[in-house]
This record gives structure tokens, sequence and C-alpha cells, in this order.
């Protein structure tokens, strides 16, 4: 996700992140996620990653009935709501300042009887590690979560504490900047890291990691 500043009208292939609000279809649900560019920037609206994120929980390719699971850099929530709809526990998270714009599109797109599948939480990547249990999700998610080199570390140390052996690391990501194929190449270095889905039109690419047993954290 590149940091882009805001600027009214700047170009046509970003004027839908200046929208209110983004619809969706998925899960057999229809999803409004509000938007807001002016206020929060980038991390308050929909990226393709996010949507191709989606796209692939929906092939099946992951089983998440049941499945404890955590979104990392949720934005508006889309990825984490999907995965709950397709019948996960999740937690969704993201920084402080995002929450109750976060929470309120979790309550607004969820069934009643699916609120309580879901939990929105703070979540500083590499701090207070300790509040969330350690090896204790069976699936990490993240879409478009790699784009600020100063962070790379950090996202490490997070993924590491909340990975078992076991548990499956999804990422979603635009390969736009050599920086982006540098964190791949240090995720590699504890993970396993492959393909496993690119989807074309929008370029996006996901990435499968398993991390390496017998590694010491960072």
């Amino acid at each position: 996700m590149a940091l882009v500043p805001y600027v009214e009208n700047s170009l046509p292939a970003l004027s839908k992140l200046h929208n209110s609000s983004a619809q969706f279809n998925f899960a057999s649900h229809q999803l409004r996620l509000s938007q807001d560019w002016k206020k929060f920037g980038v991390a308050a609206v929909v990226w393709d990653a996010a949507v191709v994120m989606c796209m692939y929980l929906e092939l099946g390719k992951v089983e998440l009935k049941g499945k404890a699971v955590i979104e990392l850099g949720a934005g508006t929530g889309l990825v984490g709501i999907v995965a709950a709809l397709l019948g996960a526990k999740v937690t969704i998270t993201d920084r402080e300042a995002a929450l109750d714009f976060l929470s309120a599109n979790v309550k607004a797109n969820l069934p009643a009887d699916s609120q309580e599948s879901v939990t929105v939480s703070e979540l500083t990547w590499g701090e207070k590690l300790d509040l969330y249990p350690a090896g204790g999700f069976d699936l990490v998610l993240g879409a478009d979560i790699v784009y600020l080199e100063d962070t790379f570390v950090a996202l490490l140390q997070t993924l590491e504490h909340l990975c078992s052996d076991t548990t499956v690391v999804l990422l979603a990501c635009k390969i736009r900047y050599e920086r982006d194929t540098d964190f791949l190449s240090m995720l590699r270095q504890r993970f396993t890291v492959d393909e496993v889905y690119y989807e074309r039109e929008r370029d996006i690419h996901i990435y499968k990691a398993l991390k390496l047993p017998h590694r010491r954290d960072l």
C-alpha cells in the first residue's frame, strides 16, 4: 500500500478511494464498507489487495470454519469480516486510532448472530505482543501491509510471535518497489514462502508462509 497524499480528484484510478463507501458481495452477503480517506488516509479505504484476498478466501483453498484467525493492519476490516462470514473466529487488529472506525464497519456488516465471532483489538506491530497468545492462531491474514520499510522488523517479530509451526500466513501484496521484495527476502529467513495466487487484472500476489521450526525470535 503506497502512501499517497490526499488530493481531491487526483488520479482517476484513485477516485474510488475518495468515495465515502465501497460495496462488495462476498460470502453471500452484501457488504458496504465506510471509507474516510480525509480523516484516516490509507488505512481507511479498501485497496485491491483486500478484495483479492477475499476472492481467494472464497475459493476455499484454506479452511476457515471454526479456525482462530487474526488480521493485521485491517483498515476497513473487509478481510476479517469476510473470514468471519466464512466461519472463522476472527481477531481484527489495527492501531488504536483506527479502532472506532474499524468497529463501526464490523458492526454494520456482520449479522447479529455473527457479531460474537469477531473481536476488534489494538495491535501495533512489535509492541505488547504478550497480550496475544504466542502461536495461538491457525491463520494470519494481511492485505497490503508490506509498504513501510521501517515497520518490517516489527512486522516479522509480530508474525513470529503469533505463529506456531502449523500457522498459515497469507499476505496479499502488490509488488511496487524493491523494498517489497526485500521484505519477502527477510520473511524467507524465518518462514517458507510460496506464491499461491496471482490476480493479473489487479496485479496482486498472494503469498503463503509457514514458520520454519527451531528458529529463535528476532
